[in-house]
């Protein structure tokens, strides 16, 4: 189910959404799936939650993207512990949790994800999404998957530095003015990708803290700076998915 004000819905698609089963090394992987109606092909985006789980929010988010004409779907990276709904303090049980769990681990199911989305009816090409440690993830899979055309990390930690030159993706990198967490990266990911002539772009919003877009976090959201990202991040999605 979805928060009943979604400023993600843009488009002009309504968003068919339901819950998958994704098969994965040992595992099967809970996901929100959510397609645009009346489209029978279109770009295909993996969405990667923030470190507290497939909360409402991320479902919002993949029901953005299938308004604005894209297959969106949203693994539960928990779901070899039972799901995020499993958990009955996400908010506070979910981020120590999510530490515990090797990068690889999580990574190896994204992949699973992708692999699974590259095979669905009327995917055209594909692409990544994610917010704070899936902002990360996304990053890693950029350097490591050579399917993804696209990738927008929001307020994502850099990948290792050595691995960039592996990047595939044209990469656009959203932060927060105010995000003293992840922005001393900025300077170091933005050398390594113009020394490897990647296709990149990035955008420090104004006055937004770390996690900025998440609407149902009203003492961290900034409407505008949220906006606007999202306004940035379906252009250059576009523009790199469907061109």
């Amino acid at each position: 189910m979805t928060t009943s004000l979604n400023p993600n819905l843009v488009g002009d698609h309504q968003p068919e959404p339901q819950d998958v089963s994704i098969p994965a090394d040992g595992a099967e992987l809970k996901a929100y799936l959510s397609r645009p109606a009346g489209l029978s092909t279109a770009p295909g985006i993996v969405v990667i939650h923030e470190n507290k789980g497939l909360m409402p929010y991320v479902r919002d988010v993949a029901e953005g993207l299938a308004s604005s004409g894209y297959i969106a779907v949203a693994p539960d990276l928990l779901s070899r512990e039972g799901g995020t709904d499993s958990f009955s303090d996400p908010e506070n049980e979910i981020p120590p949790v999510l530490r515990e769990i090797p990068q690889e681990r999580h990574i190896s199911d994204v992949q699973a994800v992708i692999d699974w989305l590259k095979d669905q009816p009327g995917v055209s090409g594909l692409g990544i999404i994610g917010f704070c440690f899936g902002g990360g993830i996304a990053w890693r899979l950029a350097t490591s998957c050579s399917d993804l055309k696209a990738a927008v990390p929001f307020y994502g930690a850099n990948p290792p530095l050595e691995d960039v030159p592996s990047i595939n993706a044209a990469v656009y990198a959203v932060y927060g003015a105010l995000d003293e967490r992840i922005n001393p990266g900025i300077e170091a990911i933005t050398e390594a990708m113009k020394t490897a002539g990647k296709a990149f772009d990035s955008k420090v919003y104004p006055y937004a803290v770390h996690a900025f877009h998440n609407h149902t976090n009203r003492a961290i959201y900034n409407a505008a700076a949220a906006r606007m990202a999202w306004s940035d991040a379906l252009k250059w999605l576009d523009a790199h998915l469907k061109a």
